[in-house]
């Protein structure tokens, strides 16, 4: 029986140093233990091995089982490091499309392992609160979290961009981050008794989350689900949620009965100066992109996909999603979809300089085939995860029209299933779910439906319909 101890919870490079040593040893995931600090079999050899030196020879693993292993033995699973170690094992001997096998049991625990770790990551990016804490140097900004896994290293590069100009520090009970304005160092856990209890930012959060508070979409189960009440504890805002919600229907009466006066937009002529603060938050929101766990699509993604065009302009163009060519150049409609649009357009008189182009969906969702990469529709729970992003756009460029290519896109900006051809080029009313300006709708076809049909006649009568579509969508935007 072989014992290794492995440096710490998350020793990333000890275990996998030792993984690949004893696959070449050829020692099998039964006869191997494996510890932190101290080995756990009383029965395991005395001698026993950090990181044993690989011997002579080498062996290659797909890349996507290391990424996978590497979020997963971030979990607080004790058997994660013999589970991961099977999974070589039988990669090694041959198994080299293991992760293709749904239906394996240990597959299956690896992904629920890895998809338990990124549901605590994007909870600890959303919910850690700093507060201020003085000290002889100048203020430093304290935060305790409590996560479910060991995901502190992993999100310390996260934190230390996102707050690089902070002198800050995050406490969990396991393991503690802080960053001092040149490097990051680690430290053992802490006590939530070594922050204080309350600062000027816990009122700054209060105010904060009750002045974005929208009573007329309040619903506590999409709430809870969101912010698990697990978090209300840490969260300075949570104190504010139960008055919210018992006074969320007063609140909405007064919103519809107070009338609403705003400003009309601007002319092109004289919209520069006020789409300065859009183009920030558009930019802004194009580098926070980067960072986005909301749903599984980014892991396989080359990179996040957001929209492009003018901040003030008057037409916005949602299609599905990016494709192979859009995934790799980080550009929407860049691909024969749309080249094809770039010459619809054209015919339309409508300048694809002045429009505003972006999809429901930001990460390119793919089947693997050989060497190539084939679209796959994205699922509701997909399109709604992705939603947060595609309002953010719309409510920043408050387009006067909305164009809706394709099933998907309706769905995402009616929040309901759509029929291309019942809906198909009319103007529709938008819902009432901007903070700004709802604006007009326009659902017509995704131009990649015309580069899939085998019809050439077929092909030029539907290209001509959409052109026709595109000079309504000129005449309503004027």
């Amino acid at each position: 029986m072989r014992s290794v101890t492995l440096a710490h919870e998350v020793d990333w490079d000890g275990w996998r140093t030792a993984a690949r040593g004893l696959a070449l040893e050829g020692v099998a995931p039964e006869d191997v233990t494996w510890s932190v600090g101290q080995p756990d079999d009383l029965f395991a050899d005395e001698a026993t091995e950090a990181a044993p030196s690989a011997p002579g020879g080498s062996f290659t693993l797909p890349r996507a089982l290391v990424e996978l292993a590497q979020t997963a033995i971030q979990n607080s699973d004790p058997q994660r490091f013999a589970l991961l170690y099977r999974l070589i094992w039988r990669a090694h001997a041959g198994e080299k499309h293991l992760l293709d096998l749904t239906t394996d049991a240990e597959v299956q625990r690896v992904q629920r392992l890895a998809q338990s770790v990124r549901r605590d990551t994007h909870k600890m990016r959303a919910f850690v609160r700093f507060r201020e804490v003085p000290e002889p140097e100048g203020t430093r900004y304290v935060s305790w979290f409590e996560p479910d896994h060991y995901i502190v290293e992993a999100n310390a590069a996260f934190f230390v961009r996102r707050f690089a100009t902070m002198t800050w520090s995050i406490l969990t009970p396991y393991r503690s981050a802080h960053w001092n304005g040149d490097a990051i160092s680690f430290a053992p856990g802490a006590l939530k008794s070594e922050i204080p209890d309350d600062d000027a930012l816990e009122a700054y959060w209060r105010t904060y989350y009750s002045s974005i508070f929208n009573p007329a979409r309040l619903k506590i189960g999409a709430m809870t689900s969101e912010m698990p009440r697990k978090y209300w504890k840490n969260l300075p805002e949570a104190a504010a949620i139960p008055e919210l919600i018992r006074n969320a229907g007063t609140r909405t009466d007064t919103m519809v009965e107070t009338p609403v006066f705003s400003a009309p937009k601007p002319t092109r002529a004289h919209a520069k100066p006020a789409a300065e603060p859009a183009a920030t938050a558009l930019l802004q929101a194009a580098r926070d992109i980067h960072e986005c766990r909301r749903c599984p699509l980014w892991e396989p993604a080359t990179q996040p996909v957001f929209g492009e065009g003018p901040p003030d302009a008057r037409i916005l163009i949602v299609g599905e999603q990016p494709g192979d060519q859009e995934d790799l150049a980080g550009r929407p409609f860049v691909g024969p979809a749309g080249q094809l649009l770039d010459r619809a357009m054209a015919e339309a008189g409508l300048d694809r300089q002045s429009v505003y182009v972006t999809n429901a969906v930001k990460h390119f969702k793919f089947v693997p085939r050989g060497k190539r990469r084939i679209h796959e529709k994205p699922g509701t729970s997909e399109i709604t995860a992705c939603n947060f992003w595609l309002e953010l756009e719309r409510n920043e460029i408050r387009p006067a029209l909305t164009v809706m290519m394709g099933a998907s896109a309706a769905r995402a900006v009616l929040g309901r299933t759509v029929t291309i051809g019942r809906e198909r080029g009319r103007p529709i009313p938008l819902p009432g779910n901007l903070e700004r300006s709802n604006g007009t709708g326009f659902v017509t076809v995704h131009p990649s439906y015309l580069l899939r049909l085998p019809d050439e006649e077929a092909k030029a009568r539907e290209y001509a319909a959409f052109v026709e579509d595109l000079k309504a969508i000129v005449a309503l935007a004027a």
